[in-house]
């Protein structure tokens, strides 16, 4: 944990004080993305134990983004919101950012098995949504269509997916060989501090007239009504243990980064977007935990 708040402090007063380069944040998240995400994976995944709760992450995930769709549209209709608006709710509210935040949490929190299933949580149920669902909603709003075979292409393409498929494959063969090991951990191990110095480097909070209400409704649902849905869900299926812990943490994890460049690529009131993305990145840094310890990690 205090990794992760000194490598978010520093990000944001480097971009206050530092005047870092342009293009920073796009090469650090590339390096990110493409590689060590993908070495994090191909470590965690053949040592993920198959069992018949480990469907729970994932429909969490769903969860919280189609819950965010019904309520963000019906709230639209009723307060009288564009459709920009309702949009952009859906898109930041509904996507977490179970990667960036969620990985480096949830190693801080609950060790390698709480990452490892962080890892299922986003890879098999974030990352598709957003591929997926999530630039349908942007598509949608934007008075745009969807192109499903660019989605597919977007999602099988992907590095960490690839990777989570190679992973698999390996744990069934009996896993990685020491030394493979010995190069995934290293560069997999470059993930969390790049990561939340990246997300301090982005911090925006600009909030305009007319946006309160929204800010406070989205961020409702993102950081309390989203996570305590997935909580029904799984008692109510009768999951238990740590997972139950990481998929619920994972459902309160602060707005997905990328769904905030999505909403604003579209056009979709993109100052509200970024400024929920500020204030629940702040806010998850302390609901989040607190949320662990109601759940009893």
């Amino acid at each position: 944990m205090l990794l992760l708040f000194t490598c978010l402090l520093l990000g944001a007063l480097v971009a206050r004080f530092a005047k870092p380069p342009s293009g920073i944040v796009h090469g650090i998240n590339w390096w990110v993305i493409n590689i060590a995400l993908p070495a994090l994976v191909l470590e965690l995944m053949p040592r993920v134990k198959i069992d018949a709760q480990l469907w729970f992450p994932v429909a969490a995930m769903w969860v919280v983004f189609f819950g965010a769709w019904l309520l963000f549209a019906t709230l639209g209709r009723w307060l009288g919101w564009s459709r920009e608006r309702v949009g952009a709710l859906t898109l930041v509210c509904g996507l977490g950012n179970t990667s960036f935040m969620g990985y480096p949490m949830m190693q801080a929190l609950h060790g390698k098995e709480g990452l490892a299933l962080a890892v299922v949580a986003d890879q098999l149920g974030c990352f598709p949504l957003l591929s997926s669902a999530g630039v349908a909603v942007a598509s949608w709003y934007a008075g745009k269509s969807p192109q499903p075979a660019v989605i597919a292409r977007r999602i099988l393409s992907f590095p960490a997916f690839l990777a989570l498929v190679v992973g698999v494959i390996a744990g069934a063969l009996g896993g990685w060989p020491a030394w493979a090991d010995d190069v995934f951990v290293p560069i997999g191990a470059t993930l969390t501090p790049l990561a939340l110095f990246s997300v301090g480097l982005q911090f925006k909070f600009h909030l305009r007239p007319g946006q309160r209400s929204a800010l406070v409704l989205g961020l409702g649902w993102k950081l309390a009504l989203a996570p305590l849905a997935a909580w029904l869900l799984g008692r109510a299926a009768g999951v238990g243990g740590l997972t139950l812990t990481v998929g619920v943490l994972q459902a309160a994890m602060a707005p997905m980064i990328s769904a905030a460049i999505l909403a604003d690529e579209h056009r979709l009131e993109p100052a509200l977007a970024n400024t929920i993305l500020g204030a629940g990145i702040v806010l998850s840094l302390a609901t989040v935990p607190l949320a662990n310890l109601l759940l009893g990690g």
